[in-house]
């Protein structure tokens, strides 16, 4: 009985210390995806289906077709067979056939978004697929834990951007935290969704690696990610295992930032994190990083790193923020570019810089509990994030410019359409996992408060003072303004539920001076429970409801909706003379195909007048089926010609829009968002 005794106890005591935190560190908390089901033949329902039945599987195949499920499998032969012959042939020469020594990566993210697909649509042959994949990669990890192919393929000829030994390119090219970041990522995603460890229990092995070989300790490799996403990931990982270690190394991969023999604005380690006042360098290394910097600070309450993300936040928002949500503004470095300098031909924009922003915002939310953050998450995720992926889930953008003139490149590829893939896949496979994961985006939640942060049909779960509540929200949003929210079960008696009033609404363009609306408009809105008008104030931007709530309740939510004018600051010198349009959470632009007898390019949008309604577009680069969106007719619009002895004439001309993540499906062309006021806006 003693030794049955002693395992029993053992076990218990593993139990307790490995308990989960009570919750993640912040003030307010997220609503997890495996709560809330996004309702299908809905805006968000049909890209969720594109990513289920369209771009998850096309990720699968890309894995399968571009050697990146070959990778473990030659890492797990070199593991069985160390001393094999073929380590001296050119067949395993990793540089030639590894193109990059992130490729290891797409793997992960399909894996995280087919994850999220699981809880939403539960699908035993895809659970089994990716089981078989999780068999893959657990036997290309080694002994102690490390997973990492670009080297273990071949550990005497590893890539060439991995360096001779573990950890000594890391803050260069190597990207191994990288890798271990989307790999914790996808596991606990897969954990979540499933409630199965096999996945988690490799990204753990692989953790403890990480925490025993890389650190300020002697003997421990004293480096900091050169691409960062694992601080985050470690901190999601302390939270569901409960083990300290982790959140230790996510807190060490920031704190050395700035200290070590690398110092590069490009990869935000010119300075310590805390020191920090603007946004520089590869905009998605710096997205995730200030999203790291939010969990840590949140989990262990330094205040010193809160102050500079809230820092930081303010420059990106008030200098460095594009209209459509997207950031960084170069292509050098695809970096953040100077103080207000936002060219919109040569945007860059990378789909990717756009996820790392949401997942920021959601962040800054969860510290300070103000709508003004979720403001910035709706814009850059209706344009900045879905204008990267095609409606059909099957061709991607990499960059995503404000303007195409159908001749210059800016794809990576250099190309001017969207792709069905690239060579550096990342856009492409974070799409993947990201889309699935809205869900989780949509309530907020702190104490016996409910935040209603996003507009989109779901039904949702949720807990609120330890209590089960059940509701309903319906809304044709975004293409017009009316959201009915119906309560199914309320087993807490009373609560509040705080109504999201969006910037747009409350005419704020962005929280700052960035952009202004300049057509003197003001939009308003109603809310009604049970059909009664109800009165308040606004908190932070949230409108707040209090009552003893009751199965059956309707709260109905109207917005004002119409097309908006839009300026920039005065500072921002490829906007000067030039207005855009908006409605409601989206931005609209021009482009070429529906405008066959003028050019775009040319076109004065003075004082217009406005028609908003249906309107049909072929996706002929896709999939061919035709798709249905909100269009806005100007009215009142002049095309400018410049005709002999260098006159200018105007004529007056009707200019269709259509919202800016619909652009691109029907070939090259000239698009526009911005469009010329004054003289100075017309382009030479």
């Amino acid at each position: 009985m003693k030794p049955l005794f002693f395992s029993l106890l053992c076990a218990l005591a593993w139990t307790l210390q490995a308990q989960p935190p009570a919750g993640n560190g912040y003030p307010y908390t997220q609503v997890p995806f495996t709560s809330v089901k996004i309702a299908p033949a809905s805006f968000w329902g049909d890209r969720i289906r594109a990513a289920r039945e369209v771009t998850i599987p096309l990720a699968f195949s890309k894995c399968e077709s571009e050697h990146r499920f070959r990778n473990f499998e030659m890492a797990a032969y070199t593991l069985q067979h160390p001393d094999h012959e073929g380590l001296q042939t050119p067949e395993w020469d990793v540089s030639k056939f590894m193109g990059f020594s992130f490729d290891d990566t797409d793997v992960y993210k399909t894996i995280e978004g087919a994850s999220y697909v699981l809880q939403t649509y539960p699908d035993r042959q895809l659970q089994c697929y990716i089981d078989s994949v999780l068999d893959l990669l657990a036997a290309a990890q080694e002994a102690d834990g490390y997973l990492y192919t670009a080297r273990t393929i071949n550990p005497a000829h590893p890539h060439s951007w991995s360096g001779q030994e573990r950890w000594t390119k890391e803050e260069d090219l190597s990207h191994e935290l990288y890798n271990l970041g989307h790999m914790v990522d996808a596991a606990c995603a897969h954990y979540q969704a499933t409630g199965t460890r096999k996945f988690l229990d490799i990204a753990c092995r692989y953790a403890d690696c990480v925490v025993r070989e890389v650190g300020p300790a002697e003997g421990q490799a004293c480096v900091v990610p050169g691409h960062q996403i694992a601080e985050m990931a470690l901190a999601r990982l302390y939270i569901i295992t409960g083990e300290q270690k982790y959140l230790d190394e996510a807190k060490f991969l920031l704190e050395y930032r700035g200290k070590t023999g690398w110092k590069r604005a490009y990869s935000q380690s010119h300075q310590p994190v805390w020191e920090q006042t603007e946004a520089v360098g590869h905009a998605v290394r710096a997205g995730y990083m200030y999203a790291g910097m939010a969990d840590v600070a949140a989990l262990t309450g330094d205040t010193a790193y809160i102050h500079a993300i809230d820092r930081i936040y303010e420059n990106t928002v008030s200098k460095k923020y594009y209209l459509t949500g997207g950031v960084g503004a170069t292509q050098r470095g695809e970096a953040f570019d100077a103080n207000y300098v936002l060219p919109n031909l040569t945007a860059y924009n990378e789909t990717c810089a756009a996820i790392s922003m949401v997942y920021l915002f959601q962040r800054m939310f969860l510290l300070h509990g103000d709508a003004r953050y979720i403001d910035c998450l709706e814009r850059t995720l209706y344009n900045g994030v879905i204008s990267g992926m095609s409606v059909d889930g099957g061709r991607f953008f990499y960059p995503n410019p404000l303007s195409a003139d159908g001749e210059y490149c800016f794809n990576a590829d250099h190309t001017r359409t969207r792709q069905p893939w690239f060579g550096c896949a990342c856009c492409p496979s974070n799409l993947c996992r990201f889309i699935p994961s809205v869900p989780g985006y949509v309530y907020g939640v702190r104490g016996e408060e409910l935040y209603v942060n996003l507009f989109l049909p779901n039904s949702a779960s949720l807990s609120l003072g330890g209590k089960s509540v059940k509701l309903t929200q319906t809304t044709p949003y975004p293409w017009d303004g009316d959201i009915s929210i119906r309560i199914d079960e309320s087993k807490a008696r009373q609560w509040t539920m705080k109504l999201r009033i969006p910037g747009w609404v409350r005419g704020e363009v962005v929280p700052s001076d960035l952009y202004r609306y300049a057509d003197g408009r003001k939009l308003g809105y109603t809310i009604t429970v049970n059909g009664q008008p109800v009165e308040g104030t606004l908190e932070k931007g949230y409108f707040t409801l209090t009552r003893s709530w009751r199965k059956g309740d309707e709260v109905r939510v109207h917005f004002d909706m119409e097309p908006r004018l839009v300026v920039a600051h005065e500072q921002v010198a490829a906007d000067a003379g030039l207005v855009a349009v908006e409605r409601g959470p989206l931005v609209y632009c021009a482009e070429q195909a529906d405008n066959a007898s003028l050019d775009v390019y040319y076109t004065f949008v003075g004082t217009p007048s406005f028609t908003v309604g249906d309107y049909d577009i072929p996706n002929t680069e896709g999939d061919g089926r035709t798709f249905r969106v909100k269009s806005i007719e100007v009215k009142g619009a002049q095309e400018a010609t410049v005709g002999a002895m260098g006159r200018l004439s105007l004529r007056d001309v009707s200019l269709r829009l259509i919202p800016y993540y619909a652009w691109n499906h029907r070939g090259v062309g000239k698009m526009d968002v911005w469009f010329a006021h004054e003289l100075k806006g017309l382009r030479h």
